[in-house]
């Protein structure tokens, strides 16, 4: 089971709770405001070192303290850790079986997780910034390296950026180019990859949650039938005037296709969702495969914005892939979900389990 025990110490409004997880369906109900999004954000943050909902420390941290710690007992193929971490205007610390000095990427590989919550449609119809990061979480968790070769790709961008942003010569723009190309490549074969891999989990998870086709078309941030070093020559001047490199893989996009109609312009939000949803448990599926490990998937509120039967298709869709689940509601049940749960009520941010 991804997560054991867990703990969360002056975030948001939790004082002080305390979880003991099952390994399968965990659902955690209680009224509006009550602490349920807190207790699933305070999980998400420590497999990833940041809010899914954007927010600043300041204000995760409970008024009138100083900082959050979290803490959780996570298990993976028989071996246990111990993951936490501590956050406050001081900055981010995290402790990984008792080291120190670790960030997001240690978080993510202890405790690998998804999460499904209300503004899941923002996968779908939202920037292309989402749909990249989407294809990056993949290729971080299928291709072993790809990681590191991301962090070298975003410092030379933002070595290229400064000289464009200063005004330097061509000549010295140019200089940039080749490192920056090498690298380039090497990301947009990761994610290639990464689609490859997820491409039958995907397109089988979107036919399941929608009832029609589902396609995926990757597009690299530049045009495909010129090679990038001859477009980012090209561009040197437009890159001048706009003081920022204009193709490359940080300008990419998944595109979605759904019954032949470009999926963020044209499907309702309530399909937006469902093919949301898809693209979480397909990437979930496909990270647990390659990893050989049960992931966590986080649910937030999951009948929000769905009728019966489409949640019906969901909650049966998160019941196949065979991870650790901890969903919220306000009642003590999800609609159409038959799997036996360890069910928690939450009120006034104080967590208890029921018998």
């Amino acid at each position: 089971m991804p997560i054991q025990e867990f703990s969360a110490r002056d975030f948001r409004c939790l004082e002080s709770v305390q979880l003991e997880a099952d390994p399968g369906f965990n659902l955690i109900h209680g009224p509006n405001a009550s602490g349920k999004t807190s207790i699933l954000e305070a999980l998400a943050y420590l497999g990833r070192g940041k809010s899914f909902r954007g927010a600043s420390v300041t204000n995760l941290v409970r008024h009138g303290e100083r900082e959050f710690v979290l803490f959780g007992r996570v298990e993976d193929g028989g071996r246990t850790s111990n993951v936490g971490v501590r956050n406050s205007a001081d900055g981010l610390e995290v402790r990984v079986d008792g080291e120190t000095g670790g960030g997001a990427a240690e978080l993510a590989s202890a405790l690998p997780l998804q999460v499904i919550d209300p503004n899941v449609h923002d996968l779908v119809a939202g920037a292309p910034d989402q749909r990249r990061r989407y294809l990056d979480w993949v290729a971080f968790h299928v291709e072993h390296g790809y990681l590191g070769t991301w962090r070298r790709f975003r410092r030379a961008l933002k070595q290229r950026n400064a000289a464009l942003k200063s005004g330097q010569a061509t000549a010295t723009i140019r200089g940039w180019n080749i490192e920056f190309v090498e690298l380039a490549l090497q990301i947009d074969a990761g994610r290639r990859l990464a689609l490859e891999v997820a491409t039958d989990a995907l397109e089988e998870t979107g036919h399941d949650m929608l009832g029609s086709e589902v396609r995926f078309e990757y597009r690299p941030g530049w045009k495909e039938e010129h090679e990038l070093l001859e477009v980012l020559e090209a561009g040197i001047e437009r890159d001048l005037q706009q003081g920022s490199t204009q193709a490359g893989p940080h300008r990419a996009d998944l595109r979605l296709i759904y019954d032949e109609r470009q999926a963020r312009k044209l499907v309702s939000r309530g399909q937006q969702k469902l093919l949301a949803c898809a693209m979480i448990l397909a990437a979930t599926e496909t990270a647990q495969t390659a990893l050989e490990r049960p992931l966590l998937l986080l649910l937030d509120d999951p009948a929000a914005e769905l009728d019966d039967e489409s949640l019906a298709r969901l909650m049966a869709r998160v019941a196949k892939l065979g991870c650790q689940i901890i969903a919220t509601s306000l009642q003590p049940e999800i609609g159409a979900f038959t799997t036996q749960a360890a069910v928690f009520h939450v009120e006034h941010g104080v967590l208890s389990r029921e018998k």
